[in-house]
């Protein structure tokens, strides 16, 4: 069984037990957050799709940790004007584990 769920504006294929990183949630390490954008649902009796989203259907997950993502440099410049800016980012993340998915 698995499910297609949305959040942090991306889309994610799920099963139970999956580790996901995803778009960083305002939860508690430990916490058990639950989904409830499921776009699709497969079980045994074939593939239900919503829409946009399947009525009823609810994913929960449990929120591992918190971290930041490897460092993505960005360097401007402009030829022969002086101009250079260099700039780093790190995208933050939730670490969380899927535990049931219930349609």
């Amino acid at each position: 069984m698995y499910a297609i769920i949305e959040t942090g504006g991306k889309q994610y294929r799920v099963q139970e037990g999956d580790v996901l990183y995803i778009e960083k949630l305002n939860a508690a390490d430990g916490e058990t957050v639950t989904f409830d954008r499921v776009l699709a649902v497969s079980n045994d009796n074939g593939l239900v799709a919503g829409t946009p989203v399947v009525s009823g259907a609810t994913v929960t997950a449990k929120v591992e940790r918190h971290g930041k993502g490897a460092k993505v440099v960005v360097f401007k410049y402009k030829p022969k004007k002086n101009y250079h800016k260099k700039q780093g980012h790190r995208q933050p993340y939730t670490k969380v584990t899927i535990e049931k998915i219930q349609a």
